[in-house]
């Protein structure tokens, strides 16, 4: 969907408001990430997949049938509930079946499949809505997603004595908010996902103003890069440390970002997706590998969802700051994305002077 989201909001009247499609969403998901993380830890994982993949069968059923764009952006904000529950149950899934030694390189098979589904389907999404319309592209994710569903059916639940789900569980006790061993991992997350909500929001007018037809190949070249480098990173994280490959990804993610404030045409937009693709994989499966690793009693849902509220967090600040420096003015491309790079930068800096003395 996200490559023909903003053209189409655009179409509404709303090409104001293209920031909030990425921060509306990112902000259900961030608001949610407490209660799916509890519910993973105590309902089961499994079950958690199920609603999160469910909520996408069912809003993407609905998007065709809404044409304001309070509707939209409305529908934008309930759609941020299938990644506030399906990523943080998958994780906790995975790092069940991993073993310690190797949980790193388990994280990264599971990043190099999302990256799959995320490099296969946006230029498939981009050609149905241009051979077709926009609400068959709507209809054909809905379908991926009850697939989705049909596999979660056939798993079994890792979580040891779940507990059926009763409405009292959804009651928070302050100490189940946040898990605050991870919150080193979840600043490290936030500030490198910053360019995420960056590229989701100007990069497809980027690649329009540049001559990209199918722009969504700009984010399959992302996604196979970030693949290629996930095969070996959470690996290497698993055998020299977490914080040595985060620091390197961080550093590389900010230069990717200058790469592409000074992108000209789309062979060099494609070139820049690549190399912040790779970059992002560098640091995702140990910074997730590294979040489970401070988990306290084994609450691996906990502690994994707060590293996905401050990843929500960086996305939809991300959004949010670059549509108000871009202001639909490609001039402010190399401003945007310099500003995007400082920020990524920080991860770098708080990993080398922050972290390092708290060691100490």
């Amino acid at each position: 969907m996200i490559p023909e989201l903003p053209n189409y909001l655009t179409s509404l009247g709303g090409e104001d408001y293209k920031g909030l499609i990425i921060s509306l969403f990112t902000l259900m998901a961030g608001l949610s990430r407490p209660f799916s993380g509890k519910l993973t830890d105590v309902v089961g994982r499994v079950p958690v997949m199920i609603f999160g993949t469910l909520v996408c069968v069912v809003c993407s059923l609905i998007y065709p049938f809404v044409a304001g764009i309070g509707g939209f952006l409305l529908l934008r904000f309930f759609h941020g509930f299938s990644t506030g529950f399906k990523p943080t149950a998958t994780t906790a899934f995975v790092a069940d079946i991993a073993p310690l030694h190797r949980r790193g390189e388990a994280l990264g098979l599971l990043g190099i499949s999302m990256n799959l589904g995320a490099s296969i389907t946006p230029p498939i999404g981009s050609w149905i809505t241009s051979a077709y319309s926009i609400d068959a592209m709507f209809y054909v994710s809905s379908l991926f997603a009850v697939l989705s569903i049909v596999i979660l059916l056939n798993l079994k639940e890792t979580l040891p004595n779940p507990q059926p789900f009763s409405p009292k569980i959804l009651k928070l006790k302050k100490d189940e908010w946040i898990e605050w061993q991870a919150i080193p991992p979840a600043i490290v997350i936030m500030l490198c996902y910053f360019s995420y909500g960056m590229i989701l929001t100007i990069t497809p007018d980027q690649a329009e103003y540049v001559g990209m037809e199918n722009k969504g190949l700009f984010f399959t070249s992302i996604t196979l890069a970030s693949m290629s480098s996930r095969i070996f990173a959470g690996k290497i994280s698993d055998r020299l440390g977490r914080i040595p490959v985060i620091k390197v990804g961080s550093f590389l993610i900010a230069c990717s970002l200058v790469f592409f404030g000074f992108a000209q045409n789309g062979i060099m937009v494609m070139m820049a997706a690549a190399c912040l693709g790779f970059s992002s994989g560098i640091v995702a499966p140990a910074a997730f590998a590294w979040t489970v690793d401070r988990a306290v009693n084994n609450e691996k849902g906990k502690a994994l969802a707060t590293a996905y509220i401050f990843l929500e967090i960086g996305i939809g600040a991300g959004a949010i700051v670059s549509a108000w420096l871009y202001n639909n003015m490609p001039e402010n491309f190399i401003t945007t994305y310099s500003t995007g790079a400082f920020i990524c930068f920080g991860a770098f800096i708080y990993l080398q002077f922050v972290m390092r003395r708290k060691r100490e």
